[in-house]
């Protein structure tokens, strides 16, 4: 299993959030991992509202298909338009290049830090 950056929040559905304005959003290696080669990814629509914990969007592998839900509720500010066409990059960089989704929070759901995210995967 790779490293979990110690500056990411995570829920215990396997996305992580990194904080700013806008936060980032992305799912972990773990998920990646779980899912296999990712085909499709259906992100929400900038300007949409998303309420922590429900879905906003799926990731589609070879393997299966999963709901993605929003880490936190607030406003989508941008989506990351280069995996329309190269969906993989969220498997081969899920910490980087295949981030999800920005969004301008205004209140975060239920997080876990990097340890304890490490500990409900163990």
């Amino acid at each position: 299993m790779s490293e979990l950056p110690e500056n990411l929040q995570y829920t215990a559905e396997h996305e992580w959030l990194a904080e700013g304005d806008p936060a980032t959003v992305g799912i972990t290696a773990h998920a990646a991992e779980e899912l296999g080669e990712i085909v499709f990814v259906e992100l929400p629509t900038v300007g949409a509202t998303v309420t922590a914990g429900e879905t906003c969007g799926e990731i589609e592998s070879t393997k299966a298909v999963s709901e993605l839900y929003a880490p936190a509720s607030g406003e989508i500010v941008e989506v990351n338009e280069a995996l329309v066409n190269a969906p993989e990059t969220v498997g081969e960089d899920p910490y980087g290049e295949g981030w999800l989704f920005r969004i301008k929070v205004t209140e975060t759901g239920e997080m876990l830090d990097a340890a304890a995210y490490a500990a409900l995967i163990a």
